[in-house]
């Protein structure tokens, strides 16, 4: 016989009141212990890019002081590594340092999409896109999770911006909502389990998510299968009954309503079953967190200067080389060249963002001092300051500090002009209002790049900032985003060629904000924000419409280039072998029909340079003949693949259901148009090398035909036109578009028929779909 697990069994012996107790924190890190029957409490701290625990008594809001610990570079860069085996292995280096410090739950990943680049949270946040954040907040979780530690998913969900965020209703239709703004906490959930969902502050279409019964109860369990633990955002709980109906188990971080809640459940108001559930879940963490720290004694001693290690070597992959003309980049240590490094950010790092992810660095790399450690003679490398990173003050002395930076730029041969954004332009709780670079510093890559054609600039921020009014005055870009405690190092280790670029942009940056699909809907305003951008989030607005950016999503250089060829495409696994796509870089192959709605993409990828270097080879869908408007291409696949010179590989994708089908609110359904797919494979959004087309026999879902389906729609679908013609004949086929558009049963006295006459039509054809079925495929198919 089973025996019952632990959890159950305490439970089973809790009163109502301590039911509910377990329910809500006891304070701002803590859930409630309950000494007297043998709970302790569970330890959580946030934790996306690295720990930030508190010691006990200080001030939990205040934010900067924290245990010291590894700062890895935060999800801006993580994701712009695009490799989800090294954010695993970042993960398990921050599970190990929670773990050490007695934490059982970090609140991270967040894989909110960034919906526009003014969200003052973007920086702990993947992507635009939904595909790449869901395969990188998984690799995280996993990472965490292997340790024993547990992960929790935030901020589920829709929440895209800081302003008002507390209380504002993101408005969002729901086939938006299920491709863009829910795929990555799906994956996420589906695939690596985490232990905790955080549900977020905002309303959801008028409903706050805490409270939401669709988003917790119907999608998340339901759909997905999540048995894991629903926790609040810190103070978003506005009806704690409401919530915990809905399923949000552990209202943080402390409640004064655990009394009401339990006597609602004593007078039958609230359903007991529902308190039992959620004490439950927290009763199974609690355990497991426990189980965990009981072995912490057992475990490798943490090994800080690894984890440094293993944050240089995450930030070289985070960096992406925007631009390089000329090959100026890399350039050579031992060159014997004047170097000027110019700008505050060199000596005094901005290596992560603002709020509750702020990490204290056990040490922090600054890339002025590298780079004088990597040039010989050091006496070659000459610093000016350019700017401060304090608010403006007086004209003259900037004016001077770029006077000054002009002047060691011209006695050099070579600068390096580091850019970016002060941690006050970002940070948790406010948005921007433009994305701009201050304009000091704007000012100054003027002026140095007037006085030293041989500038490279290195940025560092957040999130998207405008390169227009500059990019073409230098020759090299550096897109460095916030790189953690050892950026400073990488920085100098890839602008020296000691390691190569491998980053690549995991958000679109625009010409100006005012191109961004978002920008006439965010950050809305009376208590709403209008989703009114719709599906077009990011380069799925941006090359639907041909907008002309200034570099696309995806892209990204590095020393050495590659070769795409040899496309083929099969029909998955089991169904038979692959077939021609295309012979060559820029191919287009001929279609090839899939005998399921999956299939297998194989290439040759070749390093065609004389330095080893890594690609990430991009695949995107097109539905050639949408039927419902649809972007003009998503991104389904990807692979990081490093190569020596000279060699090449095959790389191998393998394309689901899911990667083909669009959700549809009428049959609630993940659905697949039959017809044509076109596959394109390439280095970003707008960089397609290779490309075939695949004939998809699609899910099956068909329209059931009525009385107020339309002509149109009845002579459209074979089955409704046959019964039509056997009805009426051939004549009803030559119905003008004006006709076309009426349902049926409005002119159905036109073709001699009535009511009853109709009943028997739709009969018919409801009859013959029937008949028909065993010939589609599964209507369920594409769920997965």
């Amino acid at each position: 016989m089973n025996q019952p697990d632990p959890a159950t069994t305490v439970l089973s012996t809790l009163t109502t009141a301590q039911k509910a107790a377990l329910t809500s924190g006891t304070d701002f890190w803590h859930t409630t212990a309950l000494p007297e029957a043998g709970v302790p409490r569970l330890t959580m701290t946030d934790g996306p890019h690295g720990l930030r625990r508190q010691p006990e008594g200080v001030d939990s809001l205040e934010l900067g002081v924290s245990v010291p610990a590894t700062c890895f570079p935060p999800a801006v860069g993580l994701g712009s590594s695009w490799n989800p085996t090294l954010v695993e292995q970042v993960g398990a280096a921050i599970a190990a340092e929670a773990r050490a410090a007695g934490v059982g739950l970090l609140l991270g990943p967040g894989v909110n999409i960034k919906r526009s680049p003014l969200c003052g949270r973007n920086f702990e946040y993947v992507s635009e896109d939904p595909f790449l954040s869901g395969r990188i907040g998984a690799a995280l979780i996993r990472g965490i999770q292997a340790q024993g530690v547990g992960a929790c998913v935030k901020h589920f969900a829709a929440n895209n911006q800081e302003t008002d965020r507390v209380r504002v209703s993101a408005d969002v239709d729901e086939r938006t909502l299920r491709e863009i703004y829910l795929p990555a906490f799906e994956h996420a959930v589906t695939t690596a389990h985490p232990a905790a969902v955080m549900a977020s502050y905002n309303k959801i279409n008028g409903t706050y998510s805490c409270e939401n019964p669709w988003l917790l109860a119907e999608v998340l369990r339901g759909e997905w299968g999540f048995d894991g633990l629903v926790i609040s955002d810190w103070g978003a709980v506005d009806d704690r009954a409401a919530a915990l109906a809905a399923g949000c188990d552990l209202a943080m971080p402390t409640s004064a309503a655990d009394a009401l809640l339990a006597e609602l459940v004593e007078r039958g108001e609230l359903d007991g079953a529902l308190l039992d559930a959620s004490a439950g879940r927290v009763l199974a963490l609690v355990d497991r967190a426990t189980a965990t720290l009981a072995q912490a004694d057992q475990a490798e001693p943490v090994d800080l200067d690894a984890h440094h290690e293993l944050a240089r070597r995450a930030a070289h992959e985070s960096a992406v080389l925007l631009k390089n003309a000329d090959g100026l980049l890399p350039l050579d240590p031992a060159a014997d060249t004047r170097i000027a490094v110019i700008g505050e950010l060199a000596r005094t790092p901005r290596f992560q963002g603002g709020g509750s992810s702020h990490v204290v660095p056990t040490r922090v790399d600054n890339a002025l001092d590298a780079i004088a450690d990597l040039v010989e003679p050091r006496g070659l490398v000459r610093f000016a300051a350019g700017y401060t990173l304090e608010p403006a003050g007086d004209a003259d002395a900037a004016a001077e500090l770029i006077r000054q930076a002009a002047q060691a730029a011209r006695t050099a041969d070579t600068v390096l002009l580091f850019l970016g954004l002060p941690e006050s332009a970002e940070s948790e709780g406010a948005d921007r209002t433009d994305i701009a670079l201050p304009a000091a510093q704007v000012e100054l890559v003027h002026a140095v790049a007037a006085a030293n054609p041989r500038t490279v600039v290195v940025l560092s921020h957040g999130s998207a900032v405008e390169l227009t009014d500059w990019r073409d005055e230098v020759p090299a870009i550096l897109e460095g985003w916030l790189l953690g405690q050892a950026g400073g190092s990488a920085v100098a280790d890839l602008l020296f060629g000691r390691v190569a670029p491998s980053g690549r942009l995991t958000e679109t940056i625009p010409l100006r904000l005012q191109d961004t699909p978002s920008y006439l809907h965010f950050p809305g305003g009376e208590g709403h924000v209008w989703y009114g951008e719709g599906l077009y989030v990011g380069y799925r607005g941006y090359d639907t419409l041909g907008t002309e950016v200034a570099y696309p999503f995806g892209h990204g250089l590095t020393y050495t280039t590659f070769a795409y060829s040899g496309l083929r495409v099969g029909g998955g696994a089991g169904n038979g072998g692959m077939s021609d796509g295309g012979a060559g870089d820029g191919g287009a192959g001929h279609g090839t029909q899939p005998t399921s709605n999956a299939c297998e993409v194989e290439f040759t990828l070749t390093n065609t340079g004389a330095v080893a270097g890594a690609e990430v080879v991009q695949l995107y869908v097109s539905e050639t003949a949408p039927r419902l408007h649809r972007p003009a291409q998503e991104l389904k696949a990807f692979a990081k693949v490093t190569l020596e010179p000279g060699a090449s590989t095959t790389v191998t994708f393998q394309l689901d259901e899911r990667a083909f089908a669009h959700w549809s609110p009428q049959y609630a359904d993940w659905v697949i148009t039959p017809g044509a797919f076109e596959l394109r494979i390439g280095a970003s959004s707008r960089d397609t090398r290779l490309s075939t087309e695949v004939i998809l026999p699609g899910t099956g879902h068909r329209q059931p035909l009525t009385a107020r389906s339309s002509l149109g729609e009845w002579l459209a679908d074979p089955r409704g036109l046959a019964v039509l013609v056997a009805a009426a004949g051939e004549g009803i086929t030559a119905i003008d578009a004006m006709g076309a558009a009426f349902p049926l049963g409005r002119i159905a006295a036109l073709f001699g028929f009535g009511p009853q006459d109709v009943e028997r039509l739709c009969e018919a054809a409801a009859a013959e779909a029937a008949a028909a079925e065993p010939a589609d495929s599964d209507p369920s198919a594409a769920r997965g």
